[in-house]
């Protein structure tokens, strides 16, 4: 007997595609993307009037800046956080009494600037502070009016009456673009 050469057998490698494409899919539909956490803000609508004059009075804006050190400026003097809800709440409800605040609660802006260096927990700590102050002044003017806490009003049933808190207290809070400022 003479010796054969055995063949070694192809390996078929005409399903290779389909099973990498297999795969390719079965991994993106089971991964799962990282949605990235953030603060929930609702932003004006947008309006065809053009805006107001630029130079707009000094006294309805109050400034609140912070610095790369995490330093709260308000008015251009240093204050502590505990201090700023009221210092907030002092200029949303002056109504005129006193000059250096806002002549009424409907012009009242605040504006809050922050330094490209300034640490996320600060601007958050900050943050919660002025939107706590707005809704201390409209829970408390709910509460004189309505007898209810304006938290505490129903959308579907309290339609109107929190319009009407909302026209007193409109939510004026004005944000700048992050720039360094100093320290």
């Amino acid at each position: 007997m003479g010796s054969r050469r055995r063949d070694i057998p192809e390996i078929n490698a005409g399903s290779m595609a389909d099973i990498a494409f297999l795969l390719l899919v079965f991994f993106l539909v089971t991964t799962t993307m990282d949605v990235p956490n953030g603060l929930q803000v609702a932003l004006p609508p947008i309006s065809e009037e053009p805006p107001e004059d630029s130079k707009q009075k000094k006294r309805e804006v109050l400034e609140v800046l912070v610095n790369s050190a995490d330093q709260l400026l308000v008015e251009g003097s240093v204050l502590t956080i505990d201090k700023l809800r009221q210092k907030t709440m002092d200029h949303l409800t002056n109504e005129g009494r006193n000059p250096t605040l806002s002549t009424t609660s409907t012009k009242a802006i605040v504006s809050l600037k922050n330094d490209r260096g300034t640490s996320y927990d600060m601007y958050v700590q900050v943050y919660n502070e002025l939107t706590a102050a707005y809704n201390q002044v409209r829970d408390d003017y709910s509460m004189q009016k309505f007898g209810v806490i304006y938290s505490k009003l129903d959308p579907t049933r309290d339609e109107d009456k929190i319009k009407e808190v909302k026209a007193k207290y409109p939510k004026k809070l004005s944000e700048a673009e992050p720039v360094s400022i100093g320290g």
